[in-house]
């Protein structure tokens, strides 16, 4: 880890260096994805099987790709009731509260013009769910609960099946959640399916959900042909703390971010310079208990920030700058705090609030903008499973009052057929 002082002469460039941090390189792996893709769009279901096999070590036919009924059913039994009661608890809070997004349809009349909008959900969308190095049945839910809230009448779920298994959690999850379809397939591939569509595997009209980097690299090459919801980077926590910190609670919640991969990036920033040393000193020690040692180590080696700077102020300022994916607030008041706070993809506000609550169980969306793209970008929502259509309505008279106006407006630009158009339905009269 790297200790940032306000009083290192290059306290400036290290800060510099944290604001401007790049996300995931895609360039590498560009030549791989852009090949697959095109497999993927010239050869369908014969591409898909190939490289399902290929990756995944399963010697597939078509129709064994979509997963049954029956298998959905049979997941339920590898699950502990108390653990099927936390995901129905789970989804109940985040249905609730992605209900209260939902927009409505919308008009009104002024002067026999009626203006409006129409919304309307998207028809299908396929969610991608990782399924190589670990479970993430919350990602299910958080990916798939706002699209049926949305509307959404078909939700693909892809995930890929390393020798053919697939995560019971993640398969109940996706049936709490309302999924309508599930793939047993991953990667570049995967995203390349959905997209394009094949005899086995519906075209979507958008693609959600993490994956590793040639997932992300495939989701940015089919845009335009679908919608995305973002290009995710590695995750992110960023602690706001002050002298009240706890520093146990504080280590806690910087390790639960180290242990999702080494590329994690776990920050602290405090004018406490007592709490910055017994941080260190509580990450040293529990990490020792934790299952994923080695890749917490290499996440706070390469990755893990502890800055110090003057003031709560100075934090909060430089907490904007960084702009993170999650940013916790471990203050005496964090009420005082967190209207300040101007770019951040979820703010988990007091010492009892760790991240963690956030990505299971309070309801709102753990997708999350990434490498500080919450300057301009948020989270997923029903927002993202709607799209909006403009509603225009003019009457005779209605036009006629306009109507010099607007083809004043378009002469201006030499475009006289627009003009016409107007002054065609006034053709008899002569003039507005």
């Amino acid at each position: 880890m790297k200790i940032l002082k306000y009083t290192d002469p290059d306290y400036q460039q290290g800060i510099q260096a944290l604001i401007n941090r790049s996300d995931v390189d895609l360039e590498t792996q560009d030549q791989t994805v852009r090949a697959i893709l095109k497999d993927i769009r010239e050869n369908r279901d014969s591409a898909l099987l190939e490289y399902t096999r290929r990756f995944d070590l399963k010697e597939y036919e078509a129709e064994e790709l979509q997963v049954t009924e029956e298998e959905i059913r049979s997941a339920y039994s590898d699950l502990e009731n108390e653990q099927i009661d936390a995901l129905k608890t789970a989804s109940e809070n985040i249905r609730k509260f992605h209900q209260r997004q939902v927009q409505e349809s919308w008009d009104y009349t002024e002067d026999d013009v009626t203006l409006g909008q129409l919304v309307h959900p998207l028809q299908t969308v396929g969610i991608y769910v990782p399924g190589g190095k670990a479970s993430y049945p919350s990602s299910v839910l958080m990916n798939a609960i706002p699209a049926k809230v949305a509307g959404v009448p078909n939700v693909v779920m892809v995930s890929p099946a390393p020798d053919g298994e697939m995560s019971s959690a993640s398969l109940v999850a996706a049936d709490i959640a309302g999924v309508d379809q599930i793939f047993r397939i991953g990667g570049a591939q995967a995203v390349g399916a959905l997209a394009y569509g094949t005899a086995t595997v519906p075209k979507v009209d958008k693609i959600v959900g993490p994956g590793n980097i040639y997932v992300a690299l495939a989701k940015r090459l089919v845009f335009g042909i679908v919608d995305i919801d973002m290009i995710a980077g590695p995750s992110e926590i960023l602690i706001v703390a002050d002298e009240s910190a706890r520093p146990d609670f504080v280590a806690a919640d910087l390790l639960s971010q180290a242990e999702h991969d080494e590329l994690a990036v776990p920050i602290l920033i405090t004018p406490s310079e007592d709490l910055v040393n017994r941080v260190v000193e509580e990450l040293n020690v529990q990490k020792q208990r934790l299952n994923r040692k080695a890749i917490i180590e290499e996440s706070l080696s390469n990755q893990c920030r502890l800055i110090l700077v003057e003031t709560m102020a100075v934090a909060v300022d430089l907490a904007n700058q960084v702009a993170p994916e999650h940013l916790e607030l471990a203050v005496d008041n964090p009420k005082i705090w967190w209207p300040e706070i101007r770019h951040a993809g979820a703010i988990f506000a007091g010492h009892h609030t760790p991240e963690a609550i956030g990505d299971y169980l309070a309801g709102p969306n753990h997708v999350l903008p990434t490498s500080g793209t919450a300057r301009f970008s948020s989270p997923l929502g029903v927002y993202d499973f709607q799209k909006r259509t403009s509603l225009i309505s003019y009457s005779q008279d209605a036009l006629k009052k306009a109507g010099k106006t607007c083809t004043i407006l378009a002469e201006m630009e030499e475009l006289d057929a627009h003009a016409q158009a107007v002054k065609i339905r006034f053709k008899e009269s002569g003039k507005f």
